[in-house]
């Protein structure tokens, strides 16, 4: 099916009341995206922020009346839309182009992150296959990247793992694959606990295996590491609760933090873990550690 897109530059202030315009006016969806190279990292607690210069591309069938639209669109707002722009949008299989983007992720030496439409490219490797689905963690993203690398290189044999905030389940399932006994998977979206038991399933992995639950669900049984690729901020809030769930001597892996973030969340177990030298991949770290008491 043929679609035009509507395109239109605009402000942070303007950004939400155009979009309510457009759909208004009809259109099947709006997008709003950074229009100045000024990403957005991590917002407050609460906060949805826009960027200083927004684009919003809105979505309609290619039979609309682009007239029609501008006009509605105008009323809604008392005033003419910012310089629109109509161009046609290709039909194609937007699942396929979707599915084409993903390819197999070399992380270590001898382990790959392969999406589960794709032949392995060494059978002999350890070879998660993942389908992303709706929750994050694809081994494409930085702090993901960093987490894997470092599993990779670690000793996992006989060893019980938790992966807090798990996701697709990829770094539970990682740490299995690569030797661990046993891993529990958390996570506050029930999408994802869905994502993580089809993607551990997809691995051979069964539920005794790789039981996933919601946080409150978990139990009080320390394990020999813990995973946490979440953000800054629960980091530091969470830190007493996570180190309870890490023997003495257990260790740690932290990442979802910004380079300006380390210290602080350094800080916030700095009285229970000796950290190990931070890993950076662009702006993003890694931090990893023994617990000692």
């Amino acid at each position: 099916m043929p679609w035009l897109q509507l395109r239109i530059d605009t402000c942070r202030q303007q950004a939400q009341h155009i979009e309510d315009a457009l759909l208004f006016a009809g259109a099947l969806s709006v997008t709003l995206q950074d229009n100045a190279d000024q990403p957005i990292l991590e917002p407050a607690l609460g906060e949805t922020p826009l960027w200083a210069q927004t684009r919003l591309t809105a979505l309609f069938d290619a039979e609309v009346d682009t007239t029609l639209v501008e006009t509605k669109a105008a009323a809604f707002l008392s005033e003419l839309l910012p310089q629109p722009r109509w161009d046609p949008l290709e039909d194609k299989n937007w699942e396929r182009a979707w599915m084409d983007h993903y390819q197999p992720l070399q992380c270590a030496e001898n382990l790959w992150i392969c999406p589960s439409w794709c032949q392995p490219p060494v059978a002999t490797a350890v070879n998660l296959l993942l389908d992303p689905g709706l929750a994050f963690g694809t081994g494409t993203h930085p702090t993901t990247f960093l987490c894997l690398k470092w599993l990779a290189h670690e000793t996992l044999a006989d060893k019980k793992v938790l992966d807090f905030g798990c996701g697709s389940g990829i770094l539970g399932i990682a740490a299995l694959l690569l030797g661990a006994r046993h891993a529990v998977g958390t996570d506050i979206d029930p999408q994802a606990l869905l994502a993580s038991r089809d993607n551990a399933l997809r691995n051979g992995l069964n539920h005794e295996q790789f039981p996933v639950c919601l946080p409150d669900q978990l139990t009080k049984t320390a394990v020999d590491l813990i995973l946490a690729n979440i953000l800054a901020g629960p980091l530091i809030e969470l830190a007493p609760q996570l180190i309870t769930h890490v023997k003495i001597n257990g260790r740690l892996c932290l990442s979802g933090v910004l380079a300006v973030q380390a210290q602080q969340v350094r800080a916030a177990y700095s009285q229970w873990v000796d950290f190990d030298a931070d890993a950076q991949h662009e702006e993003w770290v890694r931090l990893t550690g023994t617990r000692r008491r």
